[in-house]
């Protein structure tokens, strides 16, 4: 008599449970046993061991989805809000869990009017929570299931690294961030001024900073964030400076105002510095313009805000075709540990950012990434390594009905098309 485990492996046969795997005739992927999604469960959380909450905005969510099957698998994604998290979830009950690109051109597609990026981040929350899932039912990690190892841990960036004591300068926290082995120390244009910005103080302020920082920390091993904040004229002249004293950070981010990606093309034909844009983004077509004019030199797409896992790894792909390097936001422990994920299985240059020293904790998750001597390791955990303590969530929604947007053409194939 044929008797299947939870991960599709035929047992009883030669005496040794597992010892035999065969696909089954109704089985899409891995040859795992048909299952379908039984229910979508929905989580705010208490924040971080000292209660702190993420940003009170959509696209730095830690809310917690739980997506379960009728043979019990469960997947773990975060982000999104409850409106559009209810009407991506609803266009996934009863369907097949491992079709995780045809769920997500459901859900991107579904609604007749391109996905905005508020709806992204819900899309993308259930993609990480999708590929969790696919992740648990073979045993494997999800860099595993994106094609193996190809490096063997993270770089990282520390954003807010704490001052080694109180009157420490920025060059004494820049060394100290180095020295607990951070590839690079990041600062940032809104640390210490206020919210009255005097343009001229602010850019010679900075450019202090920045040589402060290059003084401490070397080639390479400090960063500085415009934060969207100085006008045109004002990025160009501190990255002229930055230029002329022959500084040399790893990357200045966001020098300008996001809307008008063009306005990249000025930039880009005024300053040497190495470029990092693109956390204000969602999907691919947020940032293809800025990747295939090279008018960066490192993305900062993130998960979920791009549209989870699915959509990530098609960017990444992208920036690989044109010498583009990978630095995402930092959003929340789920997704930074999706990250890892995701950067393992891809060369492209990458550093990922970490709030602090790297000793924040979550009482609801009881395992979350992996990070120790300034570095993100990936694990052997199945998924994207997570455990999650959900007596310790509050539960926000609760989606067990199928729902459909509206009906979707398809091509012969299969294939979805628009309407």
């Amino acid at each position: 008599m044929k008797s299947w485990n939870r991960r599709g492996m035929l047992a009883g046969l030669g005496g040794a449970a597992g010892a035999t795997l065969w696909r089954p005739p109704a089985a899409d992927a891995l040859g795992l046993p048909e299952d379908k999604i039984k229910v979508i469960r929905y989580y705010a959380n208490p924040g971080d061991a000292q209660g702190r909450q993420g940003q009170p905005m959509v696209n730095q969510s830690t809310n917690v989805v739980i997506i379960e099957t009728e043979s019990g698998l469960m997947g773990i994604g975060e982000g999104g809000e409850p409106r559009t998290m209810e009407e991506c979830a609803a266009m996934l009950i009863g369907l097949d869990p491992f079709r995780i690109d045809n769920l997500w051109q459901r859900m991107m597609r579904g609604y007749f009017y391109p996905a905005g990026r508020e709806k992204l981040h819900s899309l993308g929350a259930l993609d990480l929570a999708l590929w969790d899932l696919k992740g648990k039912a073979a045993g494997w990690p999800v860099w595993q299931l994106l094609g193996g190892k190809s490096r063997d841990y993270i770089e990282l960036y520390a954003t807010a690294f704490p001052r080694p004591q109180a009157n420490a300068t920025i060059g004494d926290t820049a060394r100290a961030c180095r020295e607990a082995g951070f590839r690079v120390y990041r600062s940032a244009t809104d640390i210490g001024g206020g919210r009255e910005v005097d343009r001229f103080a602010l850019v010679r302020r900075m450019f202090d900073d920045c040589a402060a920082m290059q003084k401490a920390a070397g080639d390479g091993g400090w960063a500085l964030d415009f934060h969207t904040e100085l006008d045109p004229p004002d990025a160009i002249r501190l990255c002229q400076m930055i230029d002329d004293a022959q500084l040399a950070p790893y990357f200045c981010e966001d020098l300008i105002r996001s809307e008008n990606v063009d306005s990249y093309e000025a930039m880009r034909q005024r300053t040497k510095v190495p470029i990092a844009v693109g956390e204000q983004f969602g999907y691919k077509w947020d940032v293809s313009k800025l990747i295939e004019r090279q008018l960066i030199d490192y993305a900062r797409v993130t998960l979920p805000n791009a549209g989870g896992i699915s959509e990530f790894m098609k960017i990444v792909a992208l920036a690989e075709t044109h010498y583009v390097g990978m630095i995402p936001h930092f959003t929340g422990p789920i997704a930074e540990a999706a990250l890892v994920n995701c950067l393992t299985a891809t060369s492209v240059p990458a550093l990922m950012e970490m709030l602090g020293n790297g000793s924040r904790t979550w009482p609801y998750l009881t395992k979350v990434y992996d990070f120790r001597d300034g570095k993100l390791w990936p694990n052997q955990r199945p998924g994207l390594g997570v455990e999650v303590d959900l007596t310790k969530l509050t539960k926000i929604g609760d989606y067990h009905t199928y729902r459909a947007g509206m009906l979707l053409n398809h091509r012969p194939d299969g294939s979805f098309t628009n309407w």
